[in-house]
């Protein structure tokens, strides 16, 4: 593995997590007040067009920290849904 690709995944780390804080918190507290389900849906569409921008570069970095970071809005956006479905009961 080359220096460029060690940069690009201890880069890629820091802006791949940047999110999870909120996915515990909502977890814990199981409500999903303070969620904005927009940007987290803007936010995995925009992450989808890195992994395939990655796949074009053929840049590992980019395309398995944008998956995982994809994983990440998905499970935001389903705990969203799940949260106001019992918040609404």
């Amino acid at each position: 593995m080359s220096l460029t690709e060690v940069i690009g995944f201890v880069a890629g780390f820091g802006t791949t997590f940047a999110a999870l804080p909120d996915l515990l918190a909502m977890l814990k507290r199981r409500s999903c007040k303070g969620m904005n389900p927009t940007m987290a849906a803007i936010m995995g569409t925009f992450q989808i067009l890195w992994v395939y921008y990655g796949w074009l570069i053929g840049s590992r970095p980019v395309m398995v920290w944008n998956v995982v970071a994809v994983a990440i809005n998905f499970l935001m956006v389903g705990s969203y849904v799940h949260f106001t479905r019992l918040e609404r009961k």
